[in-house]
């Protein structure tokens, strides 16, 4: 594997505008557009407006989604004092469903889902194999048949906290992420009023499942600790050097954009080892030459391009103090170590995807504030999309949402494999769609929540199938996970 480093990237000097509008791909529309502001694509993608639809079994409407389009309930997890579906492995389905992955295995679909869970009421799965018994996180598997029905489903892994998103590996194992840093030392969590948590085990790391393995399978799983401890949230891999790109979710500070180099070849071992090299994103302000702690939320066009900088994490796995609450606690490693070094500053990065040697990221809250007056500060945006030239060494912002009746919280993403258009899963209080974005920054719906009595649940985990035909996608507070599917073909996804 051969990476960048700091001090030779800098020798390359600046990039310039009329370089970046020539290069090769999505971008050649891109900075012409920039002063038009956000533009719809034409008859909603494609698609037509969205309709009430029945769930395919039940007859209840659901979702609302475009004509043509199916849909089913897979699986309904634990909410509240509702139990959820049983699963072969003789456990419940937990809570909470939040980031999935899918890949093929032996003529089926299997799809790794994570479960966005605290300390109550403890793990779920085996004990012997929980990471910590005190912790209620973890992960599920789900084994489909081809004709969208759940075949099998089990615990892959348990006892980590609260695992938000994470990513599929080009050799076959998903990488779940812990969005906190509790443990026996943070022990206070992010809720108002904070809770106490008597956990065993220190969180806030990645963890890797292999598709492979299956229901008698299960086995104690370490935490990649030198991938760092903070609030992870989602990751993507390099196809060409099997680096690990992570995002951070810090709701009360700004938050960075990570990279794990490997000390292994994982495409050899099939697995990421521990003990690599954490690096975060720097930008080099024009004129300059070095990176710069800059707010990439503040005073943003669509169309700047920064030259990028990565600078080394001396310690990725910090001390914190016992008795720590938890959002001064994730913010150790970022604002303790990254940010004096000249760490660009998100507003929540959440999604990340890649395609064609781009990273696409999802910053939930950066852009303008209600106001328009351009002095927003930490989470005061409605999201941007930035996205990552691993090639040239550059960040551009893709898309703002000037405000919540365009785009609203934007969360999880997934590059569509067919016209390679993102699909935005939003997060927001009010109603939550499937939004989807083109390469050149045209915005459509695709997908309505209109679960009953949940009409403001996220949606969390989009990700489809290795043969391109069927969507899948949580509502996390709900536990609901479904599959859709229809005619991809008609539209821009």
């Amino acid at each position: 594997m051969t990476t960048l480093d700091r001090t030779a990237f800098l020798k390359r000097g600046t990039v310039s505008l009329a370089a970046l509008t020539a290069m090769a791909g999505p971008f050649g529309g891109l900075v012409a557009r920039a002063a038009n502001g956000p533009k719809t694509a034409l008859q909603n993608g494609g698609y037509g407006p969205l309709g009430p639809i029945p769930e395919i079994d039940s007859g209840q409407v659901l979702l609302h989604l475009p004509e043509g389009f199916q849909y089913r309930v897979l699986s309904r997890g634990a909410r509240g004092v509702v139990a959820g579906d049983l699963m072969s492995d003789g456990f419940t389905t937990p809570g909470r469903s939040d980031g999935m992955g899918a890949e093929s295995w032996r003529g089926r679909t299997r799809l790794i889902r994570n479960h966005e869970i605290l300390g109550d009421p403890g793990h779920f799965g085996p004990a012997a194999t929980a990471y910590d018994a005190r912790s209620g996180g973890g992960t599920t598997t789900l084994e489909l048949t081809r004709d969208n029905r759940v075949a099998a489903s089990w615990t892959s892994l348990n006892g980590t906290n609260f695992n938000c998103a994470g990513g599929v590996t080009p050799w076959g194992s998903w990488l779940t992420c812990e969005e906190t840093v509790n443990g026996p030392d943070a022990n206070l969590t992010f809720d108002v009023p904070p809770r106490l948590l008597d956990l065993d085990e220190k969180h806030g790391y990645m963890f890797e499942v292999p598709f492979g393995q299956g229901p008698d399978e299960l086995v104690l799983r370490e935490p990649i600790r030198n991938a760092g401890r903070f609030a992870h949230e989602a990751m993507a891999v390099d196809p060409a050097t099997g680096i690990v790109y992570e995002t951070e979710d810090d709701f009360a500070y700004w938050s960075g954009l990570y990279r794990y180099i490997p000390p292994n070849n994982p495409f050899r071992d099939k697995r990421v080892e521990d003990g690599g090299r954490l690096q975060v994103l720097g930008v080099v302000p024009p004129g300059a030459s070095e990176p710069e702690t800059i707010n990439l939320s503040n005073g943003q066009e669509v169309g700047v391009t920064y030259r990028v900088a990565w600078i080394d994490i001396e310690d990725p796995d910090p001390a914190i103090p016992v008795g720590t609450p938890n959002d001064p606690a994730v913010r150790t490693l970022f604002q303790g170590q990254a940010e004096p070094q000249g760490a660009a500053q998100f507003s929540r990065l959440e999604g990340i995807d890649y395609f064609g040697r781009r990273m696409y990221l999802v910053s939930t809250e950066g852009g303008k504030s209600a106001s328009g007056n351009g002095s927003a500060g930490f989470g005061e945006g409605f999201g941007q999309v930035w996205v990552y030239d691993i090639n040239h060494e550059t960040l551009t912002l893709l898309f703002e949402s000037p405000g919540k009746d365009v785009l609203d919280l934007p969360d999880n993403v997934v590059v569509s494999p067919r016209r390679k258009s993102l699909l935005l899963c939003e997060d927001s209080t009010g109603d939550n769609f499937l939004r989807g974005l083109t390469q050149d920054g045209l915005l459509f719906d695709f997908a309505l929540n209109r679960f009953p009595g949940a009409l403001g649940d996220e949606f969390a985990g989009a990700t489809f199938s290795p043969d391109t035909q069927t969507l899948y996608v949580n509502l996390q507070a709900t536990a609901i996970t479904y599959a859709i599917w229809g005619p991809w073909q008609r539209g821009l996804l």
